[in-house]
Formats: C-alpha cells, sequence, structure tokens
C-alpha cells in the first residue's frame, strides 16, 4: 500500500494539472458536445453552436490573455495534444451546415473513373446507369451541378487519395486534412511563440472548417506556411516549390509568391512556375483544367461581402468587381514596396488576405484560413475577432428553414453584427497603436 501510494505521488508529480489543461479540458468539452450535435439528424441548433464558439473562444483567448503574465513558457507538447484532442473530435463529428463535401468526394470518384475530374459537370451524369447508386445519392447533393468543379490540381489530388482510401466516405479527407494542420501548427512554432500560436491551434474556427467540415484550403495554408519558414532560411528553390504547391491548391496563395521569393533569382521563380504548369499540365492536355469555373466563380458569386456592398452601390456589378480588384492590387503593390525594406520579415499576409476579403464578393468562413497563420506572427484584436465573428455567416434562409429568405440570404441583423464586432476590433488595434506610439515618443522625449 506505501509502495503504490508513493507511485501516485510520484505520477502527479511527473504529470501536474496545469491551468493550460484546464482551459483544453474546457474547451474540449465544447467540441465533445459539438460533435455528438452534428451525428445528429439534421443540422445542429445554432443555439448549441454559437454557445459552444463562445465557450471555446472564452476559453482561448482568456488563456492566452493569462499566460501573458506568467513567467513560465507555455508547455508546447501540452499545448499540442489538446489541439490534436479538439480535431479528433471534428473526426467523430463529421461536416455540418454546409454540403461543399459532396463536390469533394464526387470528384473524388470522376477522378478516378475519368483520370480526371475536369471538363464534364455533375448534372451531365444525373441519368447515367454506371454510376453507382452510393455515388449517385452523392451526386444528388453537390450543389450547382451545372458548374464545372473550382477546386484546384492540388486539392483534386488529395480528393482523388481520399476516394482511394475511403471512396464515398469523408473521415479519410478529414483525417488527411488534420495532419496538415497540425503541420501548419508546427510550422508556426517556427515562427512565434507557443502563446500565439495557441490562438491558431485551439481556434474554434480552424477546427470547425478543418476537422469537422474538411475544407481542403487547409493544405495551401500549410503550404504557404512552410514556404514563409523555408524562405526564412534561404532555402528558397524549396520555398518556390512548395509556393506552387500552395497556389496549385487555391489561387489565394497567388498574393503572396512576390512577398516570400523578394530575395529569390530567375532559377527561383522559374522552378516556381515550372512546378506550378508541372500541377496543370496533365489536365490541360486533357482538355480542361479549374480556371473556367474560377472565371464563373469570379464573375457572378456574391455572398457575405463586406466593402464590395458599397462598391456594388455604387458601381455597376462588374465594375464593383474591378474596382475591387484594382484595389487589392494597388494595396498589394503598396505592401512589397514597404516589404522590400525589411525582405527577411515575415510578409503581412495578415493585411494582404485580409484587405482582399474586405474587398471580395464572397467571403466564406473558411477563407478566414488565410489570414489566422500570419495573425500568429503579427497578433492582433481584429483578426481573431473575425475568426469568431465571421461564423454568422452560417446564419442563411436555408440553414434557418426561413421560406421568406432566399437559400444564402441573411437576416438583416448578421451583417451589421459580424462587420461591426470586426470594425470596433480593428478601431481598438488602431487605438492601441496609437497609445504606444505616443508612449514612444513621450519616453524619446
Amino acid at each position: 500500500m506505501q509502495a503504490s501510494a508513493t507511485t501516485e505521488q510520484s505520477a502527479g508529480r511527473a504529470f501536474p494539472v496545469q491551468p493550460i489543461d484546464l482551459a483544453g479540458f474546457g474547451c474540449l468539452v465544447g467540441y465533445g458536445i459539438l460533435a455528438w450535435a452534428a451525428q445528429q439528424p439534421g443540422e445542429p441548433q445554432f443555439a448549441v453552436f454559437f454557445v459552444v464558439v463562445a465557450w471555446t473562444a472564452l476559453l482561448t483567448f482568456g488563456f492566452y490573455a493569462y499566460q501573458g503574465r506568467q513567467a513560465a513558457p507555455l508547455s508546447v507538447r501540452r499545448l499540442i495534444l489538446w489541439a490534436l484532442a479538439f480535431r479528433v473530435c471534428g473526426l467523430f463529428g463529421g461536416p455540418f451546415f454546409e454540403d461543399d463535401y459532396f463536390r469533394y468526394l464526387w470528384d473524388g470518384y470522376l477522378f478516378a473513373q475519368q483520370g480526371t475530374p475536369y471538363g464534364t459537370v455533375p448534372e451531365a451524369f444525373f441519368t447515367d446507369p454506371n454510376v453507382p447508386e452510393a455515388f449517385q445519392r452523392i451526386l444528388d447533393r453537390v450543389n450547382y451541378p451545372d458548374v464545372p468543379t473550382i477546386y484546384a490540381p492540388l486539392a483534386q489530388l488529395s480528393f482523388l487519395l481520399g476516394h482511394w482510401l475511403q471512396p464515398g466516405g469523408i473521415v479519410a479527407l478529414q483525417g488527411m486534412y488534420v495532419i496538415f494542420d497540425v503541420l501548419t501548427i508546427l510550422l508556426l512554432l517556427r515562427l512565434a511563440p507557443a502563446r500565439t500560436v495557441l490562438l491558431y491551434a485551439w481556434c474554434p474556427l480552424v477546427i470547425k472548417e478543418t476537422a469537422f467540415t474538411a475544407h481542403p484550403d487547409i493544405l495551401g495554408v500549410c503550404l504557404l506556411a512552410g514556404a514563409v519558414v523555408l524562405a526564412q532560411r534561404d532555402w528558397l528553390k524549396a520555398a518556390a516549390i512548395c509556393l506552387a504547391l500552395s497556389v496549385g491548391t487555391k489561387i489565394f496563395a497567388l498574393l503572396l509568391v512576390p512577398f516570400v521569393l523578394v530575395r529569390g533569382r530567375l532559377v527561383h521563380w522559374a522552378i516556381f512556375a515550372a512546378v506550378l504548369a508541372l500541377l496543370y499540365l496533365p489536365f490541360a492536355l486533357q482538355g480542361s483544367t479549374d480556371l473556367g469555373a474560377q472565371m464563373v466563380f469570379a464573375r457572378d458569386w456574391q455572398f457575405n461581402a463586406a466593402a464590395f456592398s458599397l462598391l456594388s452601390s455604387a458601381f455597376s456589378d462588374f465594375g464593383a468587381r474591378l474596382s475591387a480588384a484594382l484595389l487589392v492590387v494597388g494595396f498589394g503593390v503598396w505592401c512589397y514596396v514597404r516589404h522590400r525594406r525589411t525582405p527577411g520579415a515575415v510578409p503581412r499576409g495578415d493585411w494582404l488576405f485580409g484587405v482582399m476579403l474586405i474587398l471580395a464578393p464572397v467571403i466564406n468562413p473558411w477563407y478566414l484560413l488565410w489570414v489566422l497563420p500570419f495573425a500568429v506572427v503579427y497578433p492582433s484584436i481584429w483578426a481573431w475577432t473575425a475568426s469568431v465573428a465571421v461564423l454568422l455567416s452560417y446564419v442563411t434562409g436555408l440553414l434557418l428553414g426561413d421560406m421568406d429568405l432566399h437559400p444564402y440570404e441573411h437576416p438583416a441583423w448578421v451583417q451589421p453584427v459580424e462587420f461591426g464586432l470586426i470594425l470596433a476590433a480593428l478601431a481598438w488595434d488602431l487605438l492601441r497603436q496609437r497609445r504606444r506610439r505616443l508612449a514612444g515618443a513621450d519616453a524619446g522625449a
């Protein structure tokens, strides 16, 4: 009995409960509830979802603030173990509030059958007797079946791998994307202290959009983070390859290419172009890629727009889209000129992607995945507030079952609250910066 008691005391000393464990366990309870709700018939109730989001966000941001007052460093091992636990909940829960994953499953099947997911719209297979029954059920739930797939080659390769591992199932894709999500956390630990990496590792939006819903954006985000880390170490050839693979996952990454390769020579740009061309070439030779559908998306889609809504009230639709594009390019040029003064610094991807999204005709919640890694390196209140506020965009006529609203229309209160919270957080950031400058000027005087 004495030996047993001594062993228990030794174990307690070896693995003492720390404040991070209390915060982590509280978040785990929230994600466990969300996983249970996602498994029930129909969609989770908004009340359950937003209570879980508020609870986990408060614990995460609260612990971040608490840790900032502590002398002891944050345990990286505990940070990662809890982050993994949250993501396991997502694997058990599965997708909710959207149906994009049916397109992933269909594209994976079509890729396996025809050698390319491009060139044929899903509705062309509605009456095809050769499509297995399980994939007919998936096909019936693909949104916009009259539009070709918009997903880029590397995302399509991940869909194909998911199909080989689990035909017609989403868990294989979820698991694959969780791996890349965890790799992103490890890469961020190369760029920022563990305390700020916790903001990403425990972020409710990241866990919902990656572990639960299996958005392929995380592939591009991980590769972009890898390119930044490699460029920091002057491994520019490897950085160029990662950049090309990131762009080959989603065109968003193109915005950061000049910044990551700011010190690159012609050979590095040639490597980038060659790898990107190799990704597209097999599909182009078969007659089609994602670029045609991307043009349709850029020309016609609008959802949850912020500044673009103001532009569209002043100009025609084409004029608003052109104006938004020119503003993004202009801001990018200004950022690039600024970045060239300190080419070794991590690019301000939070500014670049943030401005791009503010001006974009479409702001889906998972687009914030591109902002948040840079908000780890450059912490701000606005970015992490946006990571929570943008989840309000799921409140649509379709999910509310409100016949008075169009399927993807928001109730009148959603966007004022969503963007009002982000603007208030941005104002707070600007006020803090002004106070610091004034304090610095006073100290210098």
